[in-house]
């Protein structure tokens, strides 16, 4: 399942993790023991059977509901940390501004994606996974960097007055690269689940709410995000 690309999503997602938060007990249970009582000979001789079935939906409920939470535990960072990488795409976009220099540098970006599958593999994870979604981290950042750009080409009164130091800001980068890596290395079970997307969905619309991201950063995010999820 492809990561819902749009945070307008959130809501619904919202409401489907909600329920694997929770769990199901009470709406699956109820329909189970009127369809026992309707087919038994007596209330009294299906009460144990009734409460077997109960007993049995509530501990897969709470089950359900521990790995879910446990599954949000693990995505959580990742929406944060990929939040943060985006932040220094503003600062790169500041560096490269006027400099008629290109937003797209494949030597770095080669740079990153070795690096990253080097940390993978010392951590025991899986080095193509890591660089898949290393790959939609640099593309989102250069959503973030293409955007501004055209903002500021159209109200200059908007562009920045002072140029950061880009080798200061790709070692920022490179800080937050490892622990990006390492989170994914800390998550293999939560990114298999099959309700893996609409709580990464939650996830991300809860870093969105917090860092207040604008429209440009919230569209950046979920590209960021989108191969997050296995058989995404």
């Amino acid at each position: 399942m492809q990561l819902i690309t749009s945070m307008r999503s959130a809501l619904t997602a919202g409401a489907a993790a909600a329920v694997l938060l929770t769990g199901t007990g009470g709406a699956v249970a109820a329909p189970a023991a009127l369809s026992a009582q309707a087919t038994a000979p007596s209330a009294e001789a299906t009460a144990p059977a009734a409460a077997t079935t109960r007993s049995a939906h509530s501990a897969h409920s709470a089950h359900s509901a521990h790995s879910a939470h446990s599954a949000y535990g693990r995505l959580g960072p990742l929406a944060g940390l990929s939040a943060e990488r985006l932040a220094t795409g503003d600062l790169v976009a500041a560096a490269k501004w006027g400099t008629g220099g290109p937003i797209d540098d494949p030597a770095r970006e080669r740079e990153v994606l070795d690096a990253v599958a080097d940390q993978a593999r010392r951590l025991g994870a899986d080095p193509a996974a890591t660089v898949r979604i290393f790959r939609d981290q640099i593309e989102a950042s250069k959503v973030v960097q293409r955007g501004l750009h055209r903002r500021w080409h159209a109200d200059p009164a908007q562009a920045p007055t002072t140029r950061p130091d880009l080798d200061e800001v790709r070692k920022e980068i490179n800080r937050i690269n490892g622990e990006l890596v390492r989170a994914i290395a800390r998550s293999p079970h939560a990114r298999s689940v099959p309700y893996c997307a609409p709580l990464l969905t939650v996830a991300a619309a809860q870093v969105r709410h917090e860092r207040h991201l604008d429209g440009l950063h919230t569209m950046a995010l979920a590209r960021s995000l989108r191969s997050v999820c296995d058989g995404a």
